[in-house]
């Protein structure tokens, strides 16, 4: 007891000491500073509320920003300048000059290929899925691995009545080689499963230009439609004006009334307001092709009219001409293929589990060794240890997994067939209606061409007649009516036979057939 409180105090004089140097260093240092030291314990407490304050409202404001207080009013974080300059930021793609003084179709769907986000990421994911390819494939090749190491040990030995230092240096390189031999496909079925996915995304890379050409023409026809129901409708105002001038022209000769003029009046403001109409609908076609080619529809898309596109008078191969093409090009239905394709392979890997599979590995190890002991030289020795060794491994047992692995494979493979099955009678039925569309596009240009000719011989008769008193002028604006219904329906008629192709087109997968050199995205 008298011992340890001896230890005790000696080690409190220690601290005693400790402390007494601390407190003369810090007079010596600090002395300066020792008059704002009774000022900063009486600060000291009101500083600290006033920080805790300043935490509170600071947490109040940030929390009172991160979402909105109420459903009444809408909610601007102060954020939401800086967001609105970054939005600013994202511009889209800018159209090249056109070849000529308009663009053409060609131009279009080029630049849609190009430049359209949709076919960027197809792309990327078709070379993501080539890489995993290469990655199944590195199972057929043996795995080098190599290790070099160096270690230092030093000890104090004794020997007989005195110790001797020993130092010992070693230099290890080693190799590990790895190689399976045999493992009844089990490879070659994750080979085959990752190259039929690769396939798979390379036709959904062909299908996504083929819906990107599709979605331009469509824009680009109903852009070439309203530009002519806009010709059209300037054509009927001009008409409806030459009937006004018409009928006021026989009422100062006194051989019209003051109605038929307010009739004829009437007409022209009805054409006047389906001309507004028609220039809106223009403006609304060129945003709709601005947006499937991916640029602002603020930039001017001049196009070609639709009297400078050749039509086709009629179809050239037969329904099931049709529809074998569709089958043999259709990268959706292609791609289902791919799917079958792969669950087979992933159905013989799973079979390749029930057999056994060999392995060898070998691992070479050369090492160079130095030692040495106090009062002696150095020792060197060399030498090249390793091993070769084979595994056969096969499971006998292992719960049922392989058996409902395989099951469920088998399963993944019938239901990729059936896919395959309902893809097949929607790519049919889809050519079927294109192809009667188009068809039936053909009998309507052709109604439409001839309703057109007889309501301009009919409009004309009738304003002749007029002139010549025969006729009354209810007769010419109801043929003036026809006459501008008859040029509506042939503008649509003509641009439907055009949609219609290009429908037939989509289902048969012509557009994305090798027939000229794409640029990749």
């Amino acid at each position: 007891m008298n011992e340890e409180s001896t230890k005790c105090g000696l080690q409190m004089r220690d601290g005693d000491e400790v402390s007494a140097s601390l407190t003369s260093i810090s007079a010596t240092v600090l002395g300066p500073f020792s008059r704002l030291n009774s000022g900063w314990k009486m600060t000291r407490r009101k500083l600290c509320i006033a920080l805790g304050l300043l935490v509170v409202w600071c947490d109040s404001v940030t929390w009172s920003q991160s979402a909105p207080g109420g459903s009444n009013l809408p909610w601007h974080p102060a954020e939401e300048r800086t967001y609105g300059q970054e939005a600013q930021q994202i511009s889209p793609r800018v159209l090249p000059a056109p070849s000529d003084s308009k663009y053409s179709l060609t131009d279009l769907i080029a630049f849609a290929e190009s430049h359209n986000p949709e076919t960027r990421a197809a792309w990327e994911a078709a070379r993501s899925l080539a890489e995993a390819l290469g990655v199944a494939r590195s199972e057929l090749y043996p795995s080098l691995v190599a290790l070099a190491l160096s270690q230092t040990n030093r000890q104090e030995a004794y020997l007989g009545n005195h110790y001797y230092r020993q130092t010992f240096q070693s230099f290890d390189l080693g190799f590990d080689l790895k190689y399976t031999i045999f493992d009844f496909g089990g490879r070659a079925g994750r080979i085959g499963h990752a190259r039929e996915q690769l396939l798979a995304a390379d036709f959904d890379f062909n299908d996504a230009h083929r819906r990107i050409i599709y979605q331009v023409e469509i824009a680009y026809y109903k852009l070439l439609n309203a530009i002519g129901q806009e010709d059209a409708a300037r054509a009927d105002l001009a008409n409806a004006e030459a009937v006004k001038e018409a009928a006021e022209a026989s009422l100062k000769n006194g051989l019209a009334t003051l109605p038929d003029v307010l009739e004829a009046r009437s007409a022209v403001a009805r054409g006047a307001y389906d001309l507004q109409a028609a220039i809106g609908a223009e403006d609304v076609a060129r945003g709709n092709l601005a947006v499937a080619l991916g640029t602002s529809p603020v930039q001017p898309i001049p196009v070609q009219s639709i009297d400078q596109i050749s039509n086709p008078e009629q179809v050239e191969l037969s329904i099931d001409d049709v529809i074998d093409r569709a089958v043999n090009q259709r990268p959706d239905l292609l791609r289902q293929v791919a799917e079958i394709r792969a669950a087979n392979a992933r159905l013989k890997e799973t079979k390749a589990a029930y057999f056994p599979s060999l392995r060898v590995r070998a691992h070479p190890d050369p090492q160079s060794l130095y030692g040495m002991q106090e009062e002696l030289p150095w020792g060197h020795t060399a030498a090249l240890d390793g091993e070769v060794s084979f595994s056969l491994n096969w499971t006998i047992f292992d719960g049922g997994a392989r058996k409902h692995a395989l099951a469920e494979a088998g399963h993944e493979a019938r239901t990729a067939e059936a896919k395959a099955s309902a893809a097949r009678d929607e790519v049919e039925n889809g050519v079927w209606t294109a192809y009667s569309n188009l068809k039936t596009a053909f009998r309507q240009r052709e109604a439409a061409a001839s309703l057109l000719q007889a309501a301009s011989q009919s409009y004309q008769a009738a304003l002749d007649s007029y002139h010549y008193g025969v006729r009354n002028l209810l007769d010419v604006t109801e043929a003036q009516r026809t006459l501008a219904q008859a040029r509506s329906a042939d503008v649509l008629a003509r641009t439907q036979v055009l949609e219609t192709l290009a429908d037939l087109a989509f289902q048969t997968a012509d557009s994305v057939q090798p027939k000229s050199v794409r640029q990749q995205p």
